[in-house]
């Protein structure tokens, strides 16, 4: 496809020229003879390049244009021409990011080199957007609930600081996504955000994970390594699940956030660590304190700022938004639409597997199903709807409609997959949920046709 370049002159005949050139070079051309006309095509035609006349009589000049463009967020590289500018002119057009200024008249050799490099700095500008995307964890909290406004706000208020900040909720809810936003609205969002899945690193591995390892600490240490403190230094660590640290990493944890010091596995020095620690749990740790169950002191370490997120349920309103922002990430070009009768009907159900629980199965339907999603549709992927009533407990419905045996295996299938998301997909976790042996949670996985894999999802 090839690159488009807008040209913005009041004389008809340099325009003229420079379509020419760079119309025989393989460039789309699209012409402007003033400010209004400029920008008129660019939000028509959106270009990849600009060039730009200084003075274009009788009026708004180049300056003005350029400013009235970076306004409406046109953020390409602009390329300003004139004859009659000075040092002065060139420094204001600088600082409002015009890539080069080039007098007239205008040599053809240093026209396409110019426009070439332009070219260069906005591919390379996009890459580098793409780039920070894709190692960007997403921070974007969907929705305009009270309760999640209530989130904002705090989010707001913490991430200038350098507080640690304590964020509890429901599995599911996107505490690692609240952890996020604060660390990219802190000083420190050019530094790394370093996540640690607590509950996930094996027992015997969790401290060379957090705080590193010397060669030879240990049978198949072959190498120094650097644990997620050090990794982190200069950012933010954040330490999910952290109620499930065993008690040695606890007190190791401690003494850490004391000094601002970790030392290494096997090692015999301290190394200094400047890190920001944010820490999630789905447990209640006031209560898991009361009980002697979680070190007091490493509680009100942690516990400086807290932060709850509210579950799908209490902020059933935002569902609408989260699908279709759900249906847009998995199918970016052609979202399925949901229709009216499909969203209420999901807004019926309990979500006990929160937003985790909501992206697996707007996914589920934007596979299966075709540009239009219907409460039909829903009901095949949610055949046991849950209703909230007014306690906030879900209570089946729709139940009288169908044989026992199908109402069972549908109850029992909706306590399954609830249980698998809240355990991210750790089938012995989810059989410790659901007060059964691992055997017979596989057995029934089996007969039902549920796979652990296709059901769990990150937050």
């Amino acid at each position: 496809m090839a690159q488009r370049v807008l040209l913005v002159d009041d004389e008809a005949n340099i325009r003229r020229m420079l379509a020419a050139l760079l119309r025989a070079e393989g460039y789309e051309v699209h012409e402007a003879e003033n400010s209004g006309s400029a920008l008129a095509t660019a939000e028509r035609f959106p270009p990849d390049v600009i060039m730009l006349d200084f003075l274009m009589p009788p009026g708004p000049d180049g300056i003005s244009t350029l400013k009235e463009l970076r306004h409406r967020g046109v953020d390409v590289p602009v390329i300003m021409m004139s004859g009659k500018a000075n040092i002065a002119d060139a420094v204001r057009a600088t600082k409002l990011g015009a890539f080069q200024f080039l007098e007239k008249p205008l040599g053809p050799e240093s026209v396409l080199v110019t426009i070439e490099g332009a070219i260069e700095l906005y591919l390379a500008r996009a890459e580098n957007r793409a780039l920070r995307e894709a190692v960007m964890p997403r921070t974007e909290l969907v929705g305009d609930s009270r309760s999640l406004q209530a989130v904002r706000e705090l989010i707001a208020q913490v991430g200038p600081t350098d507080t640690r900040v304590l964020i509890t909720g429901e599995s599911g809810t996107g505490k690692e996504l609240v952890a996020a936003a604060i660390h990219y609205a802190s000083p420190r969002q050019t530094g790394p955000f370093v996540t640690v899945n607590c509950a996930a690193i094996p027992r015997d591995l969790v401290e060379s994970e957090m705080f590193g390892h010397e060669r030879g600490a240990f049978t198949g240490a072959t190498d120094r390594r650097l644990g997620r403190f050090e990794l982190a230094s200069g950012g933010t660590l954040f330490l999910d699940e952290v109620g499930d640290l065993s008690l040695e990493a606890r007190a190791k944890l401690l003494r850490t956030l004391e000094t601002n010091e970790v030392e290494r596995v096997g090692g015999e020095s301290t190394v200094p660590v400047d890190v920001r620690i944010i820490a999630a749990t789905n447990h209640d740790l006031t209560q898991a304190v009361s009980e002697g169950t979680f070190r007091q002191d490493l509680f009100f370490r942690l516990h400086v700022f807290p932060v709850h997120v509210p579950t799908l349920r209490e902020r059933i309103e935002d569902l609408p938004a989260l699908v279709e922002h759900l249906a847009t990430r998995i199918r970016p070009r052609k979202p399925p639409r949901f229709t009216q009768d499909a969203l209420e009907l999901m807004m019926t159900y309990a979500w006990p597997g929160n937003v985790r629980e909501l992206a697996n199965i707007i996914e589920r339907l934007t596979i299966l199903g075709g540009p239009d999603i219907d409460a039909t549709r829903v009901q095949q992927v949610l055949p046991l709807a849950m209703t909230v009533v007014d306690g906030g407990d879900p209570v089946p419905a729709l139940l009288l409609s169908r044989s026992l045996t199908d109402a069972l295996d549908d109850y029992e299938r909706s306590l399954i997959v609830g249980a698998i998301t809240k355990a991210s997909g750790n089938v012995a976790e989810a059989a410790r949920i659901l007060q059964t042996d691992r055997g017979n949670l596989y057995r029934r996985l089996k007969r039902l046709g549920i796979t652990a894999s296709s059901v769990a999802h990150s937050d």
